[in-house]
């Protein structure tokens, strides 16, 4: 049904003329993952059979990892884990950056603004200080590390580059998104949710070149029009790290998707609002493909058709939740038909939510 709201419109500050989705080139099938983690993870008992349950139903079928499969019983220690993390990470930014840069036709040292995001690895310098170097960007780009915003920082980085393009029309900007979620994996931790994420979450990275308006003119794209960040009261013990001497532990609670079932709507009416648009008006949905219950409870929130979030589901299959990288490959792989508006929507520790609205150029 088309939406019966007036869409208000007001110059976009920037577009996305460009998103490049990489991967490491360790594929495995879930089963495979699942009969190497059993020995480090739940070797005998009831937790092994709740393992196995629970990589069934996590909507994933296939995954990337970092390093081949027979390394992980060799990666119990911190110190080991970041260093792959180091290693790895920068590889997977770099081929991202160069194809990002290559499709949007833009020259290394035409960069403006660099933004990088990871909640999966440490380090100081930041990999995006390598990166500089590796990718061939001039020495004086500004850089922005961050570091916590979990699987919202690939949307909330498309916000911020947008922000800061906003006073700079005619420079531009990149984000790019580092996450080794499989390096984050504890060892003899029989947890529900350390046996969540071990049959969850994949490795990946992406990167994304937008343009300010003035130098994005002529350039096809999707304009940014608006974004909203929200957090939520009370919830700062439902989603994130507890970080410790063996590295990051995994904090997931379960109460997550009644979380987003219960506040999602009026978040998402808020930013469309301002727009002059409602559900109805958004023809994509570009939403962190968190796992079954979390898409779920999005398309229940939104009253979304069937078929609508069709994209986060296939990433979700075919890699895995990718934490900040996974929203950008879901961008990467939706159709852009000029004049049709998306909303990037993805959910981070806080809890908090991130979104940001597009419109395919004409």
């Amino acid at each position: 049904m088309p939406s019966t709201a007036p869409t208000r419109t007001s110059p976009p500050t920037s577009r996305v003329v460009a998103v490049e989705p990489v991967l490491p080139p360790h594929r495995y099938e879930q089963e495979e993952v699942s009969e190497q983690l059993v020995p480090l993870l739940a070797p005998e008992g009831p937790r092994r059979r709740l393992l196995h349950r629970l990589h069934a139903a996590s909507g994933v079928q296939r995954r990337h990892l970092a390093v081949p499969l027979e390394r992980y019983a060799d990666l119990g220690s911190f110190t080991a884990t970041n260093a792959a993390f180091a290693e790895v990470g920068l590889d997977l930014a770099e081929r991202a950056l160069k194809g990002a840069l290559a499709g949007a036709g833009v020259a290394p040292e035409e960069v403006d603004f660099l933004l990088f995001t990871t909640v999966t690895g440490v380090a100081a310098p930041s990999l995006d200080a390598a990166l500089v170097v590796r990718g061939g960007l001039r020495p004086t780009v500004k850089r922005l590390p961050s570091f916590g915003l979990g699987c919202a920082g690939g949307a909330a980085g498309l916000a911020r580059v947008d922000d800061y393009l906003a006073g700079h029309p005619d420079q531009v900007g990149v984000l790019v998104s580092v996450e080794l979620c499989s390096l984050t994996l504890q060892h003899d931790d029989r947890s529900t949710a350390n046996l969540v994420a071990s049959g969850l979450f994949g490795d990946g990275a992406a990167a994304v070149v937008l343009a300010g308006a003035e130098r994005a003119a002529g350039t096809p794209g999707w304009d940014v029009l608006a974004s909203r960040s929200r957090l939520f009261a009370g919830t700062a013990g439902s989603l994130g790290w507890d970080v410790g001497s063996s590295g990051f532990s995994i904090v997931l609670a379960p109460d997550l998707p009644d979380l987003l079932a219960a506040e999602l709507g009026a978040e998402v009416d808020a930013l469309l609002g301002e727009r002059g648009l409602d559900v109805a008006g958004v023809q994509r949905w570009v939403v962190h493909p968190g796992g079954p219950k979390v898409l779920q409870a999005v398309s229940g929130a939104l009253g979304l058709p069937e078929g609508a979030l069709a994209p986060s589901w296939d990433s979700l299959r075919e890699v895995g939740n990718l934490s900040s990288s996974s929203v950008l490959h879901v961008l990467a792989a939706t159709e852009r038909v000029p004049g049709e508006h998306a909303l990037v929507l993805a959910v981070g520790p806080g809890v908090g939510t991130e979104q940001v609205l597009l419109r395919a150029a004409a």
